[in-house]
């Protein structure tokens, strides 16, 4: 019953949710495979935004972008929890990215979000990574493709230059490797606030808060509740996932045939990130020739929290500009 299931997104304007059977959508029959996905979309329009969201978080990290598109009537938003958090199931591990990519590719099936150039695919992180794998399957339904805080991947036997083996930044990887283990909020969250956010930034009044407080105790806030409505995450999951970054890897001829079959292609970056090191957007613009780069000045890694304003304002720019190459090539 996805009555069960409590939400932090605006009941107005969610149009529908509950689970998509994956395993089914596959016809596989290992039951040890077996997991759906926990899904909600908001709003109604022509062209759907798909999210999708990094390293063991939910959807829920998108809320300030649902909030946002979601009463905009062009859109129809769409964001589900990955394999191994949050609602959805947590199947045997490790997981890779291309196995995340055919579960959102299931979803969409499952929803017929399938007609070609109609699919705006947002993602950050894990989810970037996530998203070029999708974008590689089903590049004609993609209108624009936004790659935030991510990396091509890639191991010393691929022979990569040494920005593009920078997966991980080996201070943020320890933090995320002790944090899995911590199950207290008072203090898991503040290592993941200072993991996220830039120094100066987290310390600062929050811009509109009425309460006058700084934005890390806003942020605090926000978290906690999120991990108080989220089923709490296996270890399973959370190592799963993990693997799915560290084992992801997108070649250089697989980033220019996306680059090139899309009509376009943003990668956003920040320019103090404490996970990702941005030296791997200018990697991924090498091979993507034609994709546009943005960096937010004085941001961390969690760009659409920290900059949400100007993050959801160069969204709708890039969905407007993918819309329009779209009409002028006719596709």
């Amino acid at each position: 019953m996805t009555s069960e299931f409590r939400t932090l997104f605006d009941s107005q304007t969610c149009t529908r949710k509950g689970l998509c059977p994956i395993t089914d959508i596959r016809n596989k029959g290992d039951p040890l495979e077996s997991h759906s996905l926990y899904y909600e979309q908001h709003g109604s329009g022509p062209e759907t935004i798909i999210f999708i969201m990094g390293l063991n978080s939910s959807s829920f990290a998108w809320l300030p972008q649902v909030k946002h598109f979601a009463r905009i009537p062009q859109y129809s938003v769409l964001v589900f929890d990955n394999r191994g958090v949050g609602n959805s199931g947590s199947p045997k591990g490790p997981y890779t990215t291309s196995g995340m990519a055919e579960d959102a590719i299931a979803l969409l099936e499952y929803l017929q979000f399938t007609a070609p150039r109609s699919i705006h695919v947002v993602g950050l992180s894990l989810g970037g990574m996530i998203s070029q794998e999708l974008a590689y399957r089903i590049p004609e339904r993609i209108i624009s493709l936004t790659l935030g805080v991510t990396t091509a991947g890639g191991h010393i036997w691929n022979n990569l230059p040494p920005a593009s083996l920078e997966l991980i930044r080996w201070k943020g990887f320890d933090a995320l490797i002790r944090m899995m283990f911590i199950k207290e909020p008072s203090r898991k969250i503040p290592m993941l606030l200072d993991l996220l956010y830039t120094s100066p930034w987290i310390d600062e009044k929050a811009v509109d808060d009425p309460k006058g407080r700084t934005n890390r105790e806003v942020e605090f806030e926000s978290y906690a509740r999120r991990l108080e409505i989220t089923r709490p995450q296996t270890l399973i999951g959370a190592l799963s996932q993990m693997c799915a970054g560290l084992t992801h890897y997108v070649s250089a001829q697989r980033l220019r045939q996306i680059s090139t079959s899309i009509p376009k292609v943003t990668l956003v970056t920040g320019d103090h990130d404490h996970l990702v090191s941005p030296h791997n957007t200018v990697y991924l613009k090498t091979h993507m020739e034609e994709a546009e780069v943005v960096t937010f000045k004085d941001t961390g890694h969690a760009i659409h929290y920290q900059r949400p304003r100007e993050f959801n304002a160069l969204l709708e720019r890039v969905f407007k500009e993918g819309r329009e190459r779209a009409q002028a090539i006719g596709t």
